[in-house]
C-alpha cells in the first residue's frame, strides 16, 4: 500500500471542458476507477497520501479540482458539480467509478449517486457534507459569520482563511497551537491559493444540488462513512444520518482526528479504505 509510483510519466493530466469552464485532472493506473473528490477551499493534492497506493493496488485513480478550486476554472455562473463529474468520467472513458470524497467532496459524491446512480459503483464518504442539510453547530455558525464579515475588508482574505482553518482543520475541541504546524500550514497554503486565484468567482454562480438530505434512502451502492472524533457536531450528525438511512452503510469513527481524517490519522483511514475497496465486487 505504501509503494511509490515508479514512473510519474505514467500519470496523465489535462483539462476537460465543461459549460463555462474546464476541470484540471490527474489519473494513473488501470482497473476499476476510483475518483477522489476534495474538500472545499482545497484541491486534489489533499489526496497525495492516497493517490499512489490506490494506483499500486491495481486501481485507476482519478482526481481533479472542482470549479473555483486549484487549476480548474473560476466560477462564472450556476453549475452542478455532479454533472461536471459525469462529464469528466465521459472524457476519461470511465463508465462508472467508486467515489471517495471528503467534506464538500462527499457532498458531491452523494449528489452524484442520487442524480446519476448508473455512474457510481460505491461511496466512501469522509467527514461528509450533505446537500440540503443546514449547519447548526454554534461553533461552525460563529466562524461562518466571521468569514462573511471578513469579505471586502483590507485583511479579509487572511481572516477568511484563518476561520476556515479554525472550523475545518483545528475543529471545536482544539486550539491552533495543539495542531501539527506542518499540517496546518499545508492546509493554509492550499486555502490561500484558492482565495487568491478564484476570488473573482465568489458569488458569481451557485452550485445546483439535489437535496440529498431528504433522499439518502435512494442510495443503493455499498457505502462507508468516516468521521473524526474531534470534528463538529454537524459532521457527526451527517455521518450518523448516512449510516442510519443509506441501506447497508457502515460508519467508521476515526480517533485523534478532526475534519481532515485522511491526513490526521492516515494509517487507519488508509487501512479502512483499502479494506472497503477490496471488499467490492467490481
Amino acid at each position: 500500500m505504501t509503494r511509490a509510483i515508479t514512473d510519474w510519466s505514467e500519470v496523465d493530466n489535462g483539462l476537460v471542458p465543461v459549460d463555462d469552464g474546464e476541470l484540471f485532472y490527474e489519473t494513473a493506473g488501470s482497473g476499476p476507477a476510483v475518483v477522489l473528490l476534495h474538500g472545499g477551499m482545497l484541491d486534489q493534492h489533499m489526496w497525495d497520501e492516497q493517490f499512489t497506493w490506490l494506483v499500486n493496488s491495481g486501481l485507476r485513480a482519478i482526481r481533479y479540482d472542482f470549479r473555483g478550486h486549484g487549476l480548474s476554472s473560476t466560477v462564472e455562473g450556476d453549475y452542478a458539480n455532479h454533472d461536471d463529474l459525469c462529464t469528466l468520467l465521459d472524457v476519461l472513458d470511465a463508465p462508472s467509478a467508486v467515489l471517495v470524497g471528503l467534506s464538500h467532496g462527499a457532498r458531491v459524491a452523494l449528489d452524484a449517486a442520487i442524480a446519476h446512480p448508473d455512474r457510481v459503483t460505491a461511496l466512501a464518504l469522509a467527514s461528509p457534507g450533505i446537500s440540503g442539510r443546514a449547519f447548526t453547530d454554534p461553533f461552525v455558525l460563529a466562524h461562518i459569520k466571521e468569514q462573511v464579515a471578513a469579505i471586502g475588508a483590507p485583511d479579509g482574505a487572511e481572516r477568511y482563511v484563518e476561520h476556515f482553518l479554525r472550523m475545518w482543520v483545528d475543529g471545536p475541541h482544539r486550539e491552533p497551537s495543539t495542531v501539527h504546524p506542518g499540517f496546518r500550514e499545508r492546509m493554509r497554503a492550499s486555502a490561500e491559493a484558492n482565495v487568491e486565484v478564484h476570488a473573482d468567482g465568489l458569488g458569481a454562480g451557485m452550485p445546483l444540488e439535489v437535496g440529498a438530505a431528504d433522499r439518502l434512502g435512494e442510495v443503493r451502492v455499498p457505502t462507508v462513512v468516516f468521521d473524526g472524533d474531534l470534528d463538529s457536531t454537524d459532521i457527526s450528525a451527517n455521518a450518523h444520518a448516512i449510516a442510519l438511512t443509506v441501506p447497508g452503510a457502515r460508519r467508521v469513527r476515526i480517533p485523534g482526528a478532526a475534519h481532515m481524517v485522511n491526513l490526521e490519522n492516515t494509517a487507519l483511514f488508509d487501512r479502512e479504505l483499502h479494506a472497503f475497496l477490496s471488499s467490492l465486487d467490481y
